[in-house]
């Protein structure tokens, strides 16, 4: 727990609104893709075929559009931001590791990674100052 307020101390000292805006972005990337993976039943299909024969790969993409509707409302609105960070992560290593085990598309590959390390970065900076992890602090 000190762990967590020493961070939490040190992104408010560093809080900048594109920080926030990045953050909100990033929310707003998952958000859209769960919808898009929600309405093209094609892409997930794709997505399955290089996890048909792994144990528990029905139960990750059923994983998937769940995590990326909550985890990106979260994400957004600055509330538990690392923890659905973290939940998004085994996602993250799915999305970079089908293109190493499928079909290789750069540009699903490059967003993948890019998503993964913006993921981590929030992980250890937090929410930030104009969040509602922020507000509810302030309340207490």
């Amino acid at each position: 727990m000190g762990l967590i307020k020493k961070l939490n101390k040190w992104a408010n000292a560093h809080t900048y609104l594109l920080l926030d805006l990045i953050r909100v972005l990033l929310g707003v990337v998952f958000f859209v893709k769960g919808i898009e993976f929600m309405s093209n039943y094609e892409e997930m299909e794709r997505l399955a075929k290089p996890f048909q024969d792994v144990p528990g790969g029905m139960i990750f993409l059923h994983y998937l559009i769940p995590a990326h509707f909550v985890g990106g409302i979260l994400i957004t609105v600055g509330l538990l931001t690392r923890w659905a960070a973290i939940a998004q992560l085994p996602i993250l290593f799915g999305a970079i590791l089908t293109n190493f085990i499928g079909v290789m598309n750069t540009n699903y590959l490059m967003l993948a990674i890019i998503v993964l390390i913006t993921s981590l970065f929030f992980i250890v900076y937090g929410s930030g100052r104009h969040s509602v992890d922020y507000y509810l602090k302030m309340q207490q």
